[in-house]
């Protein structure tokens, strides 16, 4: 079994971007510039922003984080991002979710210019990926997909199974891989028979939050597997795959940690750099 590993494809990713920033740097004279927006002190979000300063700072962008208290006004943090849509020498905006209550996701996220909306959630981006058109796509999504693609370069013709719906993962996901001409069944807590609709794919993405649902006898042999989930549980963090049982039967898998996890980071730089692109043309 090939174990799918997501610290060193992104690190790999990461060195390639460093290049290319080098490269950027060289023709323009400037390089692109990525801001997070953090609100509240939560301590998930607060590990994600770190890293993802840690990771940009590593290839080269001009990093910053605006930090705001959880009962910043909603009005401050739009004002904020309308500034920040002005500023040429920004590239990417990120606003870190989940937000505090008295502030509306999706207000937030329609202010973000669709150009810097480097989170792929802006409703443009969101259609002109669903038509084909050159968009941000969400980085966990394609951090799968770059996994999925060093496994197999050629996923023409496969089946392919999304175990989860979200905007986030399932819907940009099953996207992806239309594109690369695979058919593609997306499937949700009210779906009859999950585990035939499982015994089917060649490649199986979950993303649904639920402890080792996916069992060894869910499982083809020889195929793809992508564990989405992070899942606290008595022992230890696990993924929504039940990992020792499916690497038996399995042809790839990713663990958990170190599996999609490093790929949403690095894909968060490499939207970075493609918006810069787009901006320069």
């Amino acid at each position: 079994m090939i174990l799918i590993d997501g610290k060193k494809i992104a690190a790999e990713l990461r060195e390639e971007l460093r290049q290319e920033v080098v490269e950027l740097k060289a023709k323009y004279n400037k390089i692109p510039g990525l801001t997070v927006i953090l609100i509240g002190d939560m301590a998930p979000s607060q590990i994600y922003v770190r890293m993802k300063e840690k990771a940009a700072n590593e290839v080269g962008l001009k990093s910053e984080v605006i930090r705001y208290p959880e009962a910043v006004e909603e009005k401050t943090v739009l004002d904020k991002i309308e500034e920040l849509n002005k500023d040429e020498s920004i590239s990417g905006i990120l606003v870190q979710l989940p937000l505090p209550k008295h502030i509306d996701k999706q207000k937030v996220i329609e202010t973000i210019l669709p150009g810097k909306d480097v989170d792929g959630f802006h409703p443009m981006n969101v259609g002109n990926l669903s038509s084909g058109y050159e968009s941000s796509v969400p980085c966990t999504p394609l951090g799968c997909y770059l996994m999925i693609k060093k496994v197999e370069p050629n996923l023409s013709g496969k089946k392919a199974v999304m175990i989860g719906r979200s905007n986030l993962n399932g819907k940009p996901m099953a996207q992806l891989l239309l594109k690369e001409n695979c058919t593609v069944t997306i499937t949700h807590s009210k779906t009859k028979d999950l585990k035939a609709e499982c015994l089917e794919a060649d490649i199986i993405v979950a993303a649904v939050g639920i402890p080792e649902l996916v069992k060894a006898d869910w499982v083809k042999k020889d195929a793809i597997i992508i564990d989405v989930g992070i899942n606290k549980t008595d022992n230890g963090i696990v993924g929504d795959v039940a990992f020792e049982e499916v690497s038996k039967v399995a042809r790839a898998l990713t663990p958990v940690p170190g599996g999609v996890g490093p790929m949403t980071i690095a894909c968060l730089l490499k939207n970075t750099i493609e918006s810069f692109k787009r901006s320069q043309k």
